[in-house]
This record gives C-alpha cells, sequence and structure tokens, in this order.
C-alpha cells in the first residue's frame, strides 16, 4: 500500500450528513438532544423530575468513546489494550484505587466483543456520536438517582433508555412532529445547524467538475435529510450529489452480508417496493453497498473504483466502510480542534487560541474537551500515588489509526487544499501521528513538541 494517500485517485465520494457535511452548534443540540430524551423517561416512565435539571457543566461528562457498563451503571475509558484508564459510576468519578479494585489491570471482560464492533450487546453501549453522547449524560444521572432510593444493584434502566431514543428518532417522528428533538430543530435551524462554509460548498462542486461522483449516505431519514441540507447547502443541494442515500441504516448499509436490504425508492418521502438491483443515480432509501458498488462499476466504467467515504461515527461509519467495503476512509474529528496535553482537572486549561482559518464556526466553548475524562487520545494508567507515570494510547485513538485513512477536524480543514494534494496516511509501518491532518493532537506528541507547538 502507498504511504500516501490523495483525493485525485478515488473515483468515488461519499459523505455522511450529520456531524461530517451538517456540524452542528454542539452545546446547544447537546441539551436539546438530553431534553428530548430526558421528558420522555419523565412523562412516560415516570422517572424523578430531577432529570429535567442540568447544571451549565453537566454536559462536561459527554465524551466519546466511553463505554456503559449496562448491569453495573459504570461507564469506562479504556486503553488499547483494554484495561480501564477512567471509570465513573453514575456521574461521580472511580479513584485509581476503586477502578484497580473493580477492575484490576487486565482487559475489560466485554473488550473482545466491544472492539470487534460487530454488534450492539445488551451488557455495554459505545458512545461514538454527538448524537449519542446527551444519553450518556442522562443515563449517567439516572444512576446518581437509583443510588440515591435504592442503593446499588444491578440496573435495569436500558430499555427504558432504548424507547426514549426510539420515540424521538424513529423514521415518522419528523412528519408526525413527534417527540422534542424534531418539532424544535424544525422551528429553529439556526440554532442548532452550522451553514455550510463558501469554501466546502466550493469543493463539492470542484469535485463533481473534476469527474468524481459524489454520494451522500445517511441514516437520516430523507425528510430530516432535506430539511439539513436545504438548511445548509440551499435548495439546489441535490445538485451537488449524483445518489442520494437514506434511512441508510448504518452500520448494516456495510454489514449486513449476504442478507443485504434492497433499495426502495421514494414519493412524498415513504418508502416505496424493493429494487432488485440498482439501476440509476438518483435519490433512495435503505440499501446496501454491495448493490452500490455495482452501480458504481457502471457509472465510472471500471471494474474496482476506489471509493473514499467521510464520516464522523467509528462504529457506523469508518469502521464498517473499511472493513466490509474496503473504502478508504477520512474520519471527522472534532476533539482534534480541541485537545490538550493531558492536565488533572484542577489544573488551567490551555486557552483554545490555537486555531485554524477553519474553526471561525466553532462554539466559544466545545464540550468535547471533558475535563472529567481528559484527552481523548492518550491517558496515564491508573496507579497508586507516588508511583511513576505511564501513558497509553486510548482504545479509541487506536482504532482511529486502524480503521481511518487520515482523520481531520472537519471538510473545511481540506476544502482549499488541490485535488492532489498527498496526505500521509495511517499505516503500521509509519508514526502515531501519521494520517492527522493538518496536525497531530498534542497528546500524542513527545513532551518537548507539544510544548514548542503552543
Amino acid at each position: 500500500m502507498q504511504p500516501d494517500f490523495s483525493l485525485a485517485d478515488c473515483d468515488v465520494m461519499g459523505f455522511d450528513l450529520d456531524h461530517t457535511l451538517c456540524r452542528y452548534h454542539l452545546p446547544l443540540s447537546a441539551r436539546l438532544i438530553y431534553d428530548s430524551f430526558a421528558q420522555y423517561l419523565v412523562t412516560e416512565k415516570n422517572y424523578d423530575k430531577d432529570l429535567l435539571t442540568l447544571a451549565p457543566d453537566n454536559l462536561d461528562f459527554c465524551c466519546k468513546g466511553l463505554v456503559l457498563d449496562i448491569e453495573e451503571g459504570n461507564f469506562l475509558k479504556l486503553a488499547e489494550d483494554g484495561t480501564v484508564l477512567r471509570a465513573s459510576h453514575g456521574t461521580k468519578s472511580m479513584t485509581s484505587e476503586e477502578i484497580l479494585e473493580t477492575y484490576g489491570r487486565r482487559e475489560w471482560k466485554h473488550f473482545n466483543t466491544v472492539s470487534g464492533m460487530v454488534s450492539r450487546s445488551a451488557k455495554y453501549y459505545l458512545y461514538d456520536n454527538y448524537f449519542d453522547l446527551p444519553g450518556a449524560l442522562l443515563c449517567a444521572k439516572v444512576v446518581d438517582i437509583l443510588d440515591q432510593h435504592d442503593g446499588p444493584k444491578k440496573y435495569d434502566f436500558w430499555k427504558d433508555m432504548v424507547s426514549a431514543i426510539q420515540h424521538n428518532y424513529k423514521i415518522s417522528a419528523f412528519k408526525e412532529d413527534c417527540g422534542t428533538y424534531f418539532p424544535e430543530v424544525k422551528k429553529h435551524p439556526d440554532k442548532y445547524l452550522q451553514s455550510c462554509p463558501e469554501s466546502v460548498k466550493k469543493w463539492l462542486k470542484q469535485l463533481k467538475s473534476a469527474g468524481k461522483i459524489l454520494l451522500l449516505i445517511t441514516s437520516s431519514h430523507s425528510d430530516y435529510c432535506r430539511l439539513l441540507c436545504e438548511h445548509i447547502l440551499g435548495n439546489d443541494f441535490e445538485e451537488y450529489f449524483d445518489i442520494v442515500i437514506t434511512n441508510a441504516l448504518k452500520p448494516g448499509f456495510f454489514s449486513h452480508t449476504p442478507n443485504q436490504r434492497p433499495f426502495r425508492t421514494l414519493e412524498n418521502d415513504e418508502e416505496q417496493e424493493a429494487l432488485l438491483s440498482l439501476d440509476k443515480p438518483g435519490w433512495y432509501s435503505q440499501g446496501n453497498a454491495i448493490q452500490l458498488y455495482e452501480l458504481l462499476k457502471k457509472m465510472t466504467g471500471k471494474l474496482d473504483p476506489k471509493v473514499v467515504y467521510f464520516g464522523d461515527s467509528m462504529h457506523s461509519d469508518i469502521f464498517p466502510a473499511h472493513h466490509y467495503s474496503n473504502w478508504e476512509t477520512v474520519f471527522i474529528l472534532e476533539e482534534l480542534l480541541g485537545d490538550e496535553v493531558i492536565v488533572p482537572a484542577e489544573t488551567e486549561a490551555e486557552p483554545l487560541e490555537k486555531k485554524g482559518k477553519y474553526e471561525g464556526h466553532q462554539p466559544r466553548a466545545p464540550y468535547f474537551i471533558s475535563r472529567q475524562w481528559g484527552s481523548f487520545f492518550m491517558d496515564r494508567v491508573p496507579g497508586l500515588e507516588n508511583a511513576e507515570e505511564t501513558l497509553i494510547r486510548t482504545w479509541s485513538c487506536k482504532c482511529i489509526s486502524t480503521y481511518s485513512t487520515i482523520a481531520i477536524p472537519s471538510l473545511e480543514a481540506i476544502a482549499d487544499l488541490p485535488l492532489d494534494y498527498r496526505f500521509t496516511r495511517f499505516s503500521s509501518n509509519s508514526s502515531a501521528t501519521a494520517g492527522y491532518y493538518p496536525s497531530p493532537p498534542r497528546a500524542l506528541l513527545p513532551k518537548e513538541e507539544s510544548v514548542t507547538m503552543k
């Protein structure tokens, strides 16, 4: 495999929508998602009304890469070898001693299945995207409240949480104005959605005029997709793409072989009967990567067209596109904008001034720098006081270099580059920081370098 990667070599560019092409005002959208789940638990499932109250700093709990051990009510941050680096019971951080006592210095019991990323499990839940994270905070607060009432036990709230998610995000919710989430985004799109930067719109047009085929593949339903795209790209948004696939049900879009879901056409956002094959570009629902690839062969006239897919979820986008479809993958990782060298919570945080030109659209205090959970990329191994400090990559960080071709903070970061720009790709023979553009997270740099970069 070549050590570098260029978009010029790709025939097809695929994009996820939420948090990739469409970026949100994170603290506001997080609060809305939290409220939409909490309202349901309180009104439909009789949970404590205290869940509806959020203190301003509560969102600090939200951190990508956490795993909820459902029965224990514990949240875990895992190292690349599967050991537990940090943990909380509900919202309350566990001490190093408590972590060692509960989990020891061995691989967490479900690490094998979670690291395979093949299935969701009733035993744990992995939080890996911004739609999920407010749910982590809500579950943690549920654990706190249940402990106040009954004391510790095996927890049984997960089925209610799943109902809350289904109620707010089910396919018909947008049309029916059901739940809290969709009605609010419909009323106030500006409050929650960032408009797509002009540089990115121009770049999409350049890709098309360079002969690239552009795909939009989103698990959002067609009516919500249309609202987002019209708002961020304009009423002519369909002209940017050759193929639009909504309700794609990722990761199953890539992974359900040989029982692939058929593509369906849409009429007024209603899914029509199943198609036996995909014969022409257009707007479709559901489907699978295998039939899509057959159409891409026809459209490009190549036996083996090269596809690159841009997405923000390791579980739904990056891992399955790489693992099942052998596509190149570009991981959109906003954490690259805010990663700090690991500091204890009481130390003053580094100012967020070190910004590239593409960060004007960022909220002033992005909530993806969690004081409670520390760096997304590296952390200390929990040990007894006075022990020599050992740093280790997180499991999330290992996944990035294993399954992504490159990682970038936003599309805007690369929109002004020439199409034939050559990125250094992640590979087992390159350094741990290769593959990050425009620069690696500071936590991965040797200490001297991270100081000189400030």
